[in-house]
């Protein structure tokens, strides 16, 4: 098993937590459940963000339990046993023997024995930390332990008495990316980016948008990474489906090509959009609404520096493109109430960016206390401004139905200013054509 850091990276991150926890409390981390695909298939496994972020660990079946303060060891793994006959199916395990020595935890006990051990851990403790609603069945046996603690009480046994949502904590210190962390998006970036361009040099008109995904997920696979997310490649009027995953219509001349895909990198994702020409060339149309979309990515891009609120960038995407819809005749009115009304929504219906990290929509808050929160060192979120003109749409001139188009980034705030991590890509209708053309 190759975990995406070192040992002491994810120990100083089980430290930070519990000290933020506080030594009367206990924190279980339940893996990703095992999914059916169809009867007896699975989906690709992929392991709970949280596990990973503090262990590396990346098996089924298992339960990180932390325990600050605990005289015996702080950091318990709950995993699967070893099993030859098993293993010669579905690969190596860890095992609780090794699994110490390899993750730099405290303790390791097979996972059938969590059932007796766990209410002893959580004896004496005041406050679990968990993630409710994520997983019932956990979350019924949780309470199934906690309850036969309290069974206990007559007896001396002291139960939790308060439980508290583990993102509280979490969240905010997986919002701040170490230089470690930054390292492995800068990777997955870098693939994305050569993903995204090998699909840009095979693009042809006849194609089909799954021979265009095929080629950028051969990439992908050629490095080691998966996709972080189901790809986007919508030809024509496809692009104006913000989530598009059919991928089986032809890309046909004339038509442009949206694709938004990121490769994962040992669990962290990169999250890059570009809206091409499958010949090469932008009609007068077509170019015009990508200069909007580039206009409007460059002014957020802008606002990506410490101090600034975070909807600053959405702020200022929206002002461009709503003065842009105005001038070009897709919206009628004065720009303000333009955006007040939110009437600019009709072609530019979402944000302008989501946190990146472990997942593709990352956690973290976006507001504190009612206001936006503001932009710090080590955030890492996407700016992806766009322009969906439906092809239906028969209030804006026939010339602009169709043309849907988003151009994304992903970009790590520092201390005076801003990395664009996938800055390697053509962006601008002129870079993209010279690319192609090359």
């Amino acid at each position: 098993m190759a975990l995406a850091t070192s040992v002491a990276s994810y120990r100083r991150r089980r430290r930070q937590l519990m000290r933020m926890a506080g030594e009367d409390a206990i924190l279980v981390l339940p893996a990703a459940p095992e999914r059916v695909r169809s009867r007896d298939t699975l989906y690709p496994y992929r392991q709970d963000s949280d596990v990973l972020y503090l262990s590396g660990f990346d098996e089924p079946d298992a339960v990180l339990v932390l325990v600050p303060g605990r005289r015996h060891g702080e950091t318990l793994l709950f995993c699967r046993e070893r099993d030859p006959a098993r293993e010669a199916w579905d690969g190596p395990r860890l095992g609780p023997e090794d699994a110490p020595g390899a993750l730099g935890i405290d303790d390791a006990y097979a996972i059938d024995d969590l059932d007796e051990i766990l209410p002893g851990l959580l004896e004496g403790r005041s406050r679990v930390y968990y993630h409710f609603g994520r997983d019932s069945d956990f979350d019924l046996k949780l309470i199934g332990w906690v309850n036969r603690v309290r069974a206990q009480v007559r007896h001396g046994a002291q139960p939790p008495h308060e439980f508290l949502e583990l993102g509280h904590l979490l969240d905010e210190m997986r919002l701040f990316k170490t230089a470690d962390e930054l390292r492995l998006m800068r990777r997955a970036a870098a693939i994305s980016v050569q993903a995204q361009q090998a699909v840009m040099r095979a693009a042809r008109p006849g194609m089909r948008e799954c021979e265009l995904q095929a080629e950028l997920e051969r990439v992908f696979r050629a490095a080691g990474c998966e996709p972080a997310y189901s790809s986007i490649v919508g030809a024509g009027a496809n692009a104006c489906v913000l989530h598009y995953r059919a991928n089986d219509a032809v890309a046909r001349r004339g038509d442009l090509v949206l694709v938004d895909a990121g490769a994962e990198y040992r669990g962290y994702a990169a999250d890059i959009t570009r809206t091409f020409p499958v010949d090469g060339r932008f009609s007068r149309e077509q170019r015009q609404l990508h200069e909007l979309v580039g206009a409007a990515h460059a002014a957020a891009l802008a606002m990506a520096r410490p101090g600034l609120p975070y909807e600053a960038g959405h702020e200022a995407a929206v002002e461009v493109l709503a003065e842009g819809m105005l001038s070009l005749g897709l919206l009628r009115g004065r720009l303000r109430k333009v955006i007040a009304d939110g009437a600019y929504k009709r072609f530019y219906p979402h944000k302008t960016g989501h946190w990146l990290g472990l997942d593709v929509h990352d956690v973290g808050d976006y507001r504190i206390d009612g206001e936006s929160r503001l932009l710090e060192p080590g955030m890492v979120y996407t700016i992806e401004p766009g322009i969906y003109v439906r092809p239906d749409d028969t209030s804006v001139a026939a010339k602009w139905r169709g043309i849907g188009i988003r151009t994304e980034d992903d970009v790590a705030i520092t201390r005076d200013g801003h990395e664009v991590l996938t800055d390697g890509l053509a962006r601008s209708a002129d870079e993209i054509e010279a690319f192609m053309a090359g």
